[in-house]
């Protein structure tokens, strides 16, 4: 099912969309391209830098991005939209969001600031994926590297609309993107054939998917990860018995998420330490300096070093 509303990223206010409609010009928030964007360059809006960062691989010079979630300090499930990240939205030949209840901002700016007709690109949509029953979806699809190949041929699709005469070449840099891609996915099945069936403990249900494809059982009480990213109050007992994975020593590592730490997680990465079971944080969005694949790259190295200890 979606996430909760006070979970998700925050819808603009309709302030905020006065504001702009009073407002002559505006400047767009952080762009991942690197160099002033050409005339001929698609504007391309992305919810948060890891799927901006997809996409200026793909256009390689060719788009213009912004990224609205940029910093790897913000919260996405609070961030506030604002009226710079409407203007950006309006001018879009494509837009890409994560879906599945993680960013619905986006789709009341685009109906709002009267872009339909962008080329949108949802991710979860294209993953295929959906609640299991009696469950909620896990919607960090980006955590899933067969759903992100799906992406970037899907990005390369809506460049390519917006611009044919670079058709081929949108298409070639998807295809040399997902070669890169292939390298995450066999360190994933190494560390399955070395620890499958070893047990770890997550905060949040980030990391689920890559802690899947390893191989790994996540051993976490339900009720505690699905509070935290809820942003509730976890029980006591809840509590207690998350905190004896680590003084039972139950798991091998804790799978932290970084970007949503709070009294309760980390009463549990301290558990983890004094027991002297690895920690492997994580995050919701790119690290300064990092692109995707670098990213993913130091986040499967972690979780296989981490078990290895």
């Amino acid at each position: 099912m979606p996430m909760p509303p006070s979970r998700r990223l925050a819808l603009i206010t309709g302030a905020s969309l006065a504001l702009l409609t009073g407002c002559g010009s505006s400047s767009n928030s952080a762009s991942d391209t690197q160099t002033p964007a050409a005339a001929t360059t698609i504007p391309v809006v992305a919810s948060t830098n890891v799927y901006g960062d997809i996409a200026r691989q793909i256009g390689a010079g060719k788009v213009d991005v912004t990224s609205i979630i940029d910093d790897p300090s913000q919260d996405p499930h609070s961030y506030e939209a604002n009226t710079q990240n409407q203007l950006a939205l309006s001018k879009a030949k494509v837009v890409i969001e994560n879906g599945g209840g993680y960013d619905d901002f986006i789709d009341k700016m685009l109906d709002s600031g009267g872009n339909s007709s962008a080329e949108l690109i949802n991710a979860v949509k294209i993953s295929g994926k959906t609640a299991p029953k009696g469950g909620e979806l896990n919607e960090h699809v980006w955590y899933d590297f067969p759903t992100v190949a799906k992406i970037a041929d899907s990005i390369a699709a809506g460049l390519a609309k917006a611009d044919p005469a670079n058709a081929a070449t949108f298409t070639k840099n998807a295809e040399t993107f997902k070669s890169r891609l292939q390298p995450l996915e066999a360190k994933e099945a190494q560390i399955k054939k070395a620890h499958g069936g070893e047990a770890v403990a997550i905060t949040e249900p980030v990391p689920l998917y890559m802690i899947e494809a390893s191989g790994l059982v996540n051993r976490t009480p339900q009720e505690f990860s699905e509070a935290i990213e809820e942003s509730d109050d976890v029980s006591p007992k809840t509590l207690q018995s998350t905190l004896a994975l680590f003084t039972a020593k139950q798991v091998k590592a804790l799978v932290y998420n970084e970007q949503t730490s709070g009294p309760q997680t980390e009463k549990v990465e301290q558990a983890s330490k004094t027991a002297g079971i690895p920690v492997v944080p994580v995050t919701e969005t790119l690290p300064k300096g990092k692109d995707y694949l670098g990213w993913m790259t130091d986040n499967v190295d972690a979780l296989a070093n981490a078990l290895d200890k």
